[in-house]
């Protein structure tokens, strides 16, 4: 069985940096891709960004792009965000989750078939 568990969320300042990372295990393909979404207090959720699990190929929102950084450790079996330059807007509870259905990237989260439980991030001075 498929398993996410996020980790790292906390409170940082304005300005600050914060590392998330997502333990994923139960996979039985080599090949598929991780996602990062967000979801603020009272708003929907926001797809931030795409990583192909063996090619590399890293997709992110406008919202983060040149901010947020995604990457996957192999050795850890880890799916990584580095946030920098954080703003309060930032704020909300960040989810990983993962498809292997395809090999193209999907933006439309809606029927991705794992998810995390998530982690908290808080952005306040």
């Amino acid at each position: 069985e498929v398993q996410l568990v996020e980790s790292g969320g906390g409170t940082v300042e304005p300005g600050g940096s914060l590392r998330l990372s997502c333990a994923v295990s139960g996979f039985t393909f080599t090949d598929y891709w991780l996602y990062w979404v967000r979801q603020a207090p009272g708003k929907g959720i926001e797809w931030l960004s795409g990583i192909h699990s063996t090619k590399g190929y890293k997709y992110y929102a406008a919202s983060v792009k040149g901010r947020f950084t995604v990457s996957r450790d192999s050795a850890k079996n880890t799916l990584d965000l580095l946030m920098d330059s954080l703003k309060p807007e930032d704020t909300a509870m960040y989810y990983c989750a993962a498809d292997s259905r395809y090999s193209e990237l999907v933006r439309d989260f809606a029927d991705y078939p794992y998810w995390g439980p998530g982690t908290q991030v808080n952005v306040s001075s």
